[in-house]
């Protein structure tokens, strides 16, 4: 049976550092914050707000939530975003998705200043991702990729297989493995015979949403599988890996729940205090 990549313990660790750097920060007189916009009452996107604000203040980060109702329009939302673009007391901007239909996403999502952008979904940033340079990513990839580092998994020479392209998790995956030297194959929803790759990977790194989709006869014996897909079941949510039957095969592999899940709140948090940093503090 495989040893799991406890998403949860490293989790821990990671909070405990942000907890320093964020008192060290107000040892500066710089009091780290993020502001966080809700449209509408989604009930995820308001749990979700309320778990950071959690994590937020457990760190001793300031948290200002600014909810709206529903059928408020777009250019009420970008011009509280150019308001806090401008307000030197925040330091990172996160809207909370989905946003209401009427709302132009990614109109949004670029008002925000790259340097504030924790969600990593400004342009800028996504071009930082491609480039190499420093900027704010996703945290569910950068989640991906922490997990395995902290875990003690080597990533430079190893064959890493992604399945899954979507903007939030799959394409930016790709370029933040490849820094760290994997060789990688990106697989999707047109892959002919998806097993004849995923049994390739060293490292198999599932973030499509489907559940089961990653079965024992598709992995590679000691391979580390990541599962960042998230589905909703009656008890809760699972991932795309058939957890029960891979685990007898794999080298590692971790759990959906506490995986990759349960580092992105704090690596949200990570990504605030970086955006102090590329605001000019000091």
């Amino acid at each position: 049976m495989s040893k799991l990549l406890d998403g949860k313990a490293i989790a821990k660790i990671l909070k405990e550092e942000i907890k320093q750097e964020v008192a060290a920060w107000k040892e500066k007189g710089l009091q780290p914050k993020l502001a966080v916009i809700l449209v509408g009452s989604d009930p995820a996107s308001v749990v979700y707000a309320k778990s950071k604000q959690k994590v937020a203040e457990d760190m001793g980060m300031a948290y200002e939530l600014f909810a709206f109702a529903e059928e408020t329009e777009e250019s009420v939302v970008i011009e509280l975003i150019e308001y806090l673009n401008n307000d030197k007391r925040v330091h990172g901007i996160l809207v909370e998705l989905p946003l209401p239909k009427h709302i132009v996403k990614e109109k949004v999502m670029a008002a925000i200043r790259p340097e504030k952008d924790v969600d990593g979904c400004h342009p800028i940033n996504r071009g930082y991702i491609l480039s190499g340079q420093e900027g704010l990513f996703p945290a569910t990839p950068l989640s991906c990729v922490e997990l395995l580092l902290r875990s003690g998994i080597e990533i430079a020479g190893k064959h890493a297989v992604i399945v899954g392209r979507g903007e939030t998790v799959g394409k930016p995956l790709v370029f933040l493995i490849l820094k760290h030297n994997a060789t990688v194959t990106i697989c999707h929803s047109r892959t002919v015979d998806l097993g004849s790759f995923t049994r390739q990977a060293d490292i198999l790194i599932s973030a499509v949403g489907k559940i089961n989709l990653i079965t024992c006869d598709m992995v590679k014996p000691g391979a580390v599988v990541v599962d960042a897909g998230i589905n909703e079941i009656d008890d809760g949510i699972c991932g795309d890996v058939d957890f029960k039957e891979v685990q007898e095969v794999a080298g590692r592999i971790s759990p959906v729940p506490g995986g990759v899940g349960a580092l992105t709140t704090a690596l949200i948090m990570r990504n605030v205090l970086k955006g102090i940093i590329l605001q000019g503090g000091k």
